[in-house]
């Protein structure tokens, strides 16, 4: 394994973490506090930039047709969707929100891991 896969790895792996603590912690707690959007950022942040890591590595060119490239495209727009409206419910959503939120954190959670382990799958095809 290279040095830039490896950090390009690491990346990607860090996003899973603080991702993960984010919505876990979120449904546990079924209230969504402060901190939770600071780690659905942080997994966004990290995610971005292994996704950036991963595409230095790539063969060929962008293409959305291949179906890893596409669930990981729709999971970093979610993502980014998300943290943008758990954003706004912690400054102006209302407690109902708050206290609902996790049901869409789930989900977004359970897309992102289709090209999480898609890519793990592919990275072992080889």
């Amino acid at each position: 394994m290279t040095t830039p896969l490896i950090v390009a790895s690491i990346l990607i792996t860090l996003a899973l973490a603080f991702y993960s603590l984010g919505v876990w912690s979120e449904r546990i707690a079924r209230y969504l506090k402060p901190w939770h959007v600071a780690a659905f950022w942080t997994g966004f942040l990290f995610d971005v930039s292994g996704t950036w890591a991963m595409r230095r590595l790539a063969e060929g060119p962008f293409d959305l047709r291949e179906p890893h490239t596409l669930t990981g495209q729709v999971a970093l727009w979610l993502m980014l969707a998300h943290a943008l409206w758990a954003t706004w419910v912690t400054r102006r959503g209302s407690e109902a929100a708050r206290t609902g939120f996790h049901r869409y954190s789930l989900f977004v959670w359970l897309v992102w891991l289709v090209p999480y382990f898609g890519g793990m799958y592919l990275g072992m095809r080889g």
